[in-house]
């Protein structure tokens, strides 16, 4: 049965921990790269970019969380309750998901590289070196399973990653007034000629938003993960469960009200732990994108290249002293590190909980074998993308942002949508129902989300991604 829930803000706080492993995991080359890099491109009227796409994929993840709390199983899982999801939604993920892992994976392995290569420059080679340090420092944490660890971990380096850009930014703050409108102006800029000429790839302004967007608050693969995450730290019916075991249905089906009296406070504190993971991240990836606006515009700076850290080093340095490159880069480091720590943790179950329900001799396997299995899979795969190309850091990353942060997040959408409102129903007794059934509000953020991503999905992603294989 559900542990005791926390009474009180502070207790509520003492147990919060899936949200600093979100924040932590999708702070990375999202934020660092391209919100800084779309900072200095078209300023500060992109900020509704931020704000938009953290606040909707916040819902997802949220509702998402919801539904673990309620019926103690991962977001996977409940897509197979999807009508023959099995079948159609699951293999769909499976194989988006197996792309979309090895490049963004990878490009956060070579993004780290770059960064750790302008504190310690280990020669000629020094990407392909720091780059296998960082895979092989991650495999570790996430090898050992031990969720207080990976807490305890990326809330180190998310308290980094806050000090050092809330440093900087504060330097470089806009007005009130460009903040407002730059956050609810929902501008459209145009490409300024300096841009185009310094990166010929962009050749419209949704090439740099799209990316923004995608890995604001990180992709598809976050939502699933926050899932894992509050699985991993017991909240509500997830209190005796662990990731790779679908939901004991009987004793779903036998859950008393007093039972779900108990489960209940567990709804408030996801609630509150995922809203503690929007504020983070708007405030986060805001702060990298005026710094960016703030440093990198007025010096027509566009870095796209492996001397993205050199230069952002070399031009804080110049405006704020050593004390200013060094805790940006820090941050930076930091943010990609802690990325990285939370798709080695992430990306291999969910790969594995989709092959667990696609063939069922896997299945029989024990969950950590399955998980060691794809986590070397990524292992060799880091390994390589880093030698061949650790010298494209901002197209790795572009690309990664688009495959995972936008393709499949309106079917995400939907398909949480119909588990918490009809899944969840029918495993839980009326009575618990009754109890632990979602708002009105769930469902409107589910379906504001759905519109908003399928609109980019299908009238700005092909012309973005046609220009970024043209360029190529």
């Amino acid at each position: 049965m559900a542990k005791k829930a926390p009474r009180g803000l502070w207790g509520i706080l003492m147990v919060l921990g899936p949200s600093l492993v979100w924040c932590g995991e999708y702070i990375g080359s999202g934020e660092v790269i391209i919100a800084t890099r779309t900072g200095a491109a078209l300023g500060t009227l992109v900020l509704w970019a931020v704000v938009i796409g953290i606040f909707l994929k916040y819902w997802i993840g949220l509702c998402g969380a919801r539904y673990t709390v309620a019926t103690g199983e991962g977001m996977i899982d409940c897509f197979a309750r999807a009508p023959a999801g099995r079948y159609w939604l699951v293999p769909i993920v499976f194989i988006g998901q197996v792309f979309a892992g090895i490049t963004s994976i990878g490009a956060l392995a070579v993004a780290a590289a770059t960064f750790l290569g302008e504190l310690i420059d280990l020669g000629p080679h020094s990407t392909l070196i720091w780059g296998t340090v960082v895979t092989v420092f991650a495999c570790i944490v996430v090898g050992s399973g031990r969720f207080s660890l990976l807490k305890t971990i990326m809330g180190l380096l998310v308290l980094v990653i806050v000090v050092g850009v809330l440093y900087v930014a504060l330097h470089t703050l806009p007005t009130v007034r460009d903040l407002v409108v730059g956050a609810f102006g929902f501008q459209v800029p145009d490409v300024p000629d300096w841009v185009r000429a310094a990166d010929p790839s962009v050749k419209s302004v949704w090439s740099e938003v799209l990316p923004l967007l995608g890995w604001a608050a990180g992709g598809f693969a976050s939502q699933v993960w926050y899932t894992y995450w509050v699985m991993g730290a017991g909240y509500g019916m997830a209190a005796d469960r662990k990731w790779g075991m679908p939901a004991d249905e009987a004793r779903l089906a036998s859950l008393s009200a007093k039972d779900a009296e108990q489960v209940r406070p567990w709804l408030r504190v996801v609630a509150t732990d995922a809203t503690v993971a929007l504020v983070i991240g708007v405030v986060v990836t805001g702060a990298f994108l005026v710094a960016g606006a703030g440093i990198l515009r007025p010096a027509e700076s566009l870095p796209k290249g492996p001397e993205v850290a050199f230069e952002l080093s070399r031009l804080f340095s110049e405006r704020w002293a050593e004390t200013g490159a060094l805790l940006f880069i820090l941050a930076g480091t930091a943010a990609m590190i802690s990325t990285q720590l939370g798709q080695l943790a992430g990306w291999p179950r969910l790969l594995a909980d989709c092959f667990r329900l696609l063939c069922r001799p896997f299945g029989r396997w024990k969950p950590r074998r399955q998980f060691l299995l794809f986590l070397a899979l990524f292992l060799v795969t880091n390994l390589t993308i880093s030698a061949l190309f650790g010298k494209s850091p901002v197209t790795l990353v572009k690309l990664g942002a688009i495959f995972d942060g936008l393709l499949l997040v309106p079917l995400q959408a939907l398909a949480v949508g119909w588990a918490l409102f009809v899944a969840q129903k029918r495993l839980l007794s009326p009575e618990a129902h009754a109890i632990l059934h979602p708002r009105w509000y769930h469902a409107a953020g589910l379906l504001v989300a759905f519109g908003v991503f399928a609109y980019f999905c299908i009238f700005q992603v092909p012309q973005v991604v046609a220009e970024m294989l043209s360029a190529g």
